[in-house]
């Protein structure tokens, strides 16, 4: 029996060293004092989310959703379809605990668990922390600008521009972005002009701003599911139509070689502008058919952060905003839309079909201005291996598959521009010898194993 005994307390001595020196295994804390969700913050940026499902499972996940950033330890737990999934409290995409897959064809990576005497352990490539280091950084505040739009008087695209992003209401945006597109178009507005835009857009003061983890849903294939889907939809649309007349009048006086940006730089983003109104107003009539409006349910104002983020580099605005997010609303497209169709929402999916294709030529602006700086810059600059550093430098984490390389590619936008931004894979492995185990389907084993990464 003492034998017994001394080769256990061996095994697991040897165990608790391997965990702790011999691979990439951060011990979060005793499992007993643990949150439900707790974020840690990694040094490279791609920060993971703890989840604690009562009352002995654990699971590990990236911690920023893959279609918009949106901060996953907020979401809530949900059973979907049999499997237990966080839900992003932006946009309602969920992601199964167990293996990260989603019902919108996105997965999330997932990290392996160990319990070790009543202590959590994650397998990681990146040191963690529970602190986080920009706390004291760029936050998108609820309070309205300062901007005096009486004093805008001369009639001026950058006069619109800041006109349209410090008008509250978003039918008078859209009616207002109509009117200057045709005005800009026919010549009646022919000059560019110069006007501060605010800080962050105007919002109307019924509309509930709460934050991201206060967001709910109905229950998936539900009515009141698609009228959150479509709602969440119709708010990143308002703010697309701000991100357009944001990106105009902000860089209005960019010089290039001493010389304006041309005028089809600001044709464009009108263009841009009116699509994102047009998305807008089918959303909110669509909405109205299925007994809702705009406005009924809670908004989050998350997504301005890349435009703060980028306010001061017109190339990092058009990487990140135009580049990055523009692009992944083509790669969760196919999956969004299927899910309305296996509903026989004809109406709501012929609408997504139309944002497809308008996003699609959005990309290719982004893209195409991007390539202009660059080649019009001084010293000339190499265009992809500048999107690659611009977007590490602003954008938080890792690009994530899976990508719509069909839609990407008829934007322009071929494979190097986007693949060397994924999280390149980990061949970290370990063994578990005398340690008891929570696997990342969160089951406790004592078995002794080699577990790797995915």
């Amino acid at each position: 029996m003492m034998a017994f005994e001394n080769d256990f307390e061996n095994d697991l001595v040897s165990a608790l060293k391997e965990v702790i020196d011999c691979s990439k295994w951060f011990c979060v804390g005793e499992a007993k004092y643990l949150k439900t969700c707790t974020r840690l913050y990694a040094e490279d940026g791609e920060d993971v989310v703890l989840i604690h499902v009562p009352p002995n499972q654990y699971f590990a996940m990236d911690a920023s959703c893959p279609h918009e950033g949106g901060p996953l330890e907020l979401g809530d737990i949900e059973d979907i379809d049999g499997h237990l999934c966080i839900v992003c409290p932006w946009h309602a995409f969920d992601f199964r605990l167990d293996n990260g897959e989603s019902t919108s064809g996105l997965k999330q990576q997932t990290y392996d668990i160990r319990l070790v005497e009543g202590k959590v352990y994650i397998h990681t490539s990146a040191e963690l922390s529970l602190d986080d280091p920009t706390q004291e950084g760029n936050k998108t505040s609820g309070v309205q600008p300062e901007t005096d739009v009486s004093k805008l008087t001369e009639n001026t695209l950058c006069h619109w521009a800041v006109k349209i992003l410090s008008t509250a209401d978003p039918i008078e945006k859209v009616t207002l972005t109509e009117m200057v597109k045709k005005k800009w178009d026919s010549g009646e507005i022919s000059l560019v002009g110069s006007y501060t835009p605010p800080d962050q857009p105007y919002r109307v003061e019924s509309l509930n701003v709460v934050a991201p983890g206060k967001i709910k849903r109905g229950k998936g294939g539900t009515l009141a599911s698609r009228i959150a889907t479509l709602h969440s939809l119709a708010n990143i649309e308002q703010w697309a139509i701000d991100l357009s007349w944001d990106v105009i009048a902000r860089f209005a006086d960019t010089l290039l070689n001493g010389k304006p940006l041309p005028r089809d730089f600001f044709t464009d983003f009108v263009k841009v502008a009116a699509d994102e109104a047009k998305h807008y107003k089918m959303l909110n009539e669509r909405l109205h058919s299925l007994g809702s409006h705009f406005g009924a349910l809670p908004v989050h104002n998350g997504l301005w952060q890349s435009a703060t983020e980028t306010k001061d580099s017109l190339l990092a605005r058009l990487a990140v905003v135009h580049m990055v997010h523009e692009a992944r609303g083509l790669d969760v497209h196919p999956k969004t839309q299927e899910r309305f169709a296996r509903q026989s929402d004809k109406e709501s999916v012929d609408i997504l079909e139309i944002i497809y294709t308008d996003e699609i030529t959005h990309v290719a602006a982004g893209l195409k201005w991007f390539t202009y700086v660059c080649r019009n810059s001084q010293p000339v600059l190499d265009c992809i291996p500048k999107f690659h550093e611009l977007v590490k430098a602003h954008f938080r984490g890792y690009l994530k598959p899976p990508f719509n390389e069909e839609g990407r590619s008829t934007a322009g936008m071929t494979k190097e521009w986007y693949v060397p931004l994924v999280k390149p894979t980990s061949p970290l492995t370990s063994s578990t010898d005398g340690a008891e185990k929570v696997t990342s389907h969160g089951e406790i084993s004592n078995n002794k194993d080699t577990t790797s990464v995915r």
